[in-house]
C-alpha cells in the first residue's frame, strides 16, 4: 500500500484538508439533498472494514478519506439527471457513470488530493469484470474501490431512493452474498458479512463522521 501524503503534514495543514474535504462533500450534499450524508456514512463503513481486515493505518486514512470524496464528480453531472424521480434512461445512466471519471479529473489536479482519484476513478468497477469506467477485473482493481464499493452498494440499499424505498437489512446482506465473486471482492466480501452488525453499526444512528 502506497503512503498517503496527506498524513504526512503539520495539525495546521491536516486541519485545512479536513476542512477542504468537508466543504467538497457539503458542495455535493447540497446540489443533490436526497443524498444527502451518504459519503459520510459510506466513509465510515469503509474505515470499519479496512480495520477488519487489518490494513496498515496510513493505508486505512487513505482509503477513508477516498471514500468521502468517491462521489465528487456527480458535481459535473447535469440536475436533471441527477435529481430526475423516477429511474434513469438508458443514455442518461451512460452520463451518469462518467461521475467516477470525473471526480478522478478534479482530484488529479490537485498536488494534495491526486493521490485518491486511482480509487475514486474505480469505484464502481466489479470483481468480475463488467463495472465501469475501464472494466478492470480481481485484484486489478485499486483495495480501497473494492472496499468503496460494497460499502456504497450498502448504503445505497438502505437508503430512500427518488424511485423506490429502502430495503432491510437482511435483503441487503443477502444481495452481497448472491454477488460476492461477481460485483464484490469475495475475500473482502465475507469479511463484511462476518462483521456486518458492525459494518453497518453507522446507518442505525445519526453520525457526524469526521474527514479523518
Amino acid at each position: 500500500m502506497e503512503e498517503c501524503h496527506y498524513c504526512e503534514g503539520t495539525d495546521d495543514e491536516e486541519e485545512v484538508y479536513r476542512e477542504i474535504i468537508e466543504c467538497i462533500t457539503g458542495a455535493l450534499d447540497a446540489k443533490d439533498a436526497y443524498t444527502a450524508g451518504h459519503s459520510q456514512r459510506v466513509s465510515e463503513m469503509a474505515l470499519k472494514v479496512c480495520e477488519l481486515i487489518g490494513l496498515k493505518k496510513k493505508g486505512i486514512r487513505k482509503i477513508h478519506i477516498a471514500a468521502h470524496l468517491h462521489d465528487i464528480g456527480k458535481i459535473g453531472i447535469p440536475d436533471a439527471i441527477l435529481n430526475k424521480e423516477g429511474r434513469l434512461t438508458d443514455e442518461e445512466f451512460e452520463i451518469m457513470k462518467t461521475h467516477s471519471a470525473i471526480g478522478a479529473g478534479i482530484l488529479s489536479k490537485s498536488q494534495s488530493l491526486s493521490e485518491f482519484s486511482d480509487i475514486v476513478l474505480h469505484h464502481h468497477e466489479r470483481f468480475d469484470g463488467k463495472g465501469y469506467p475501464d472494466g478492470l477485473k480481481g485484484e486489478k482493481i485499486p483495495v480501497g474501490a473494492r472496499i468503496i464499493a460494497i460499502c456504497d452498494s450498502i448504503d445505497a440499499m438502505t437508503s430512500n431512493r427518488r424511485y423506490r424505498k429502502a430495503l432491510g437489512f437482511d435483503v441487503c446482506y443477502q444481495e452481497i452474498e448472491k454477488n460476492l465473486g461477481k460485483m464484490y471482492d469475495p475475500i473482502i466480501g465475507q469479511y463484511v458479512l462476518d462483521h456486518f452488525d458492525k459494518v453497518t453499526a453507522c446507518l442505525h444512528k445519526n453520525v457526524a463522521v469526521k474527514a479523518v
